[in-house]
């Protein structure tokens, strides 16, 4: 199964011309001919059947050939916000697992301590993409640009906000604090934590404090355990209540 990422296509068209860079990548890197079946995605969750009808290696024509709405796994939103580590190819592991894991959305923070302060937003598009297609998902998780905690902090979210970090004091563990089939931000540190002043500006405006296990963890593997535990989790109550 081929499929091509097209988020401004539209679910009552019956033909689409695929960009030039997918228009390549279909006829001159997977080799596919007139005739051939495809599936397009929005990021939206649709998902379209297609055929090429012309296959022209810089604009493709494909007939859509039927369109269906994929369902969202679980009923919540997850939106992860999470330092980059310094080797940028660990940040770009953890999009893409979590992308097959189901996150809704990301946000790379700037925090004191942290290692990396930029990134190329459209080279980790790519990744996420990537992903997307690879796990058979039609949802395309929202990635932010990189913005600092405190700024993030300002911000308005519906839901439960939780900081996981290795500090001293009281912390939970997810499935004590969980409410499920909710909202969820989620802030992952760098690999030297939050500051103390960070820790209090986020307990300040209610973020609760979470521990993601026994072990220290690495910042792309906190952020990868935060997303395995709130999707079995409302995995879990899903199932209960079929």
């Amino acid at each position: 199964m081929h499929i091509f990422y097209t988020p401004d296509i539209s679910f009552t068209q019956t033909s689409y011309i695929l960009s030039e860079e997918e228009s390549k990548h279909c006829v001159r890197v997977l080799r596919l001919s007139t005739g051939d079946d495809v599936v397009l995605v929005d990021g939206v969750g649709g998902w379209y059947d297609a055929k090429i009808q012309d296959a022209h290696p810089k604009k493709a024509i494909l007939q859509i050939r039927n369109y269906r709405l994929q369902q969202r796994n679980g009923n919540y939103y997850l939106h992860i916000a999470i330092a980059p580590p310094k080797n940028i190819e660990r940040f770009e592991w953890f999009l893409e697992k979590a992308t097959e894991l189901g996150v809704h959305e990301i946000t790379p923070l700037l925090c004191e301590r942290s290692e990396r302060k930029e990134i190329r937003v459209d080279r980790l598009l790519k990744v996420i993409t990537s992903a997307m297609k690879q796990s058979l998902r039609a949802y395309h998780p929202k990635l932010n640009s990189m913005t600092t905690l405190r700024s993030l902090l300002q911000t308005s979210f519906i839901g439960q906000t939780f900081i996981a970090h290795c500090a001293d004091g009281e912390r939970f563990f997810l499935n004590q604090l969980i409410e499920l089939q909710s909202q969820y931000l989620i802030l992952i540190g760098p690999e030297g934590d939050f500051s103390e002043n960070e820790l209090k500006e986020a307990f300040q405006i209610g973020c609760k404090p979470i521990s993601l296990g026994f072990n220290r963890l690495r910042t792309e593997t906190a952020g990868l355990e935060a997303c395995m535990e709130v999707n079995l989790l409302n995995r879990i109550t899903e199932n209960s209540e079929k």
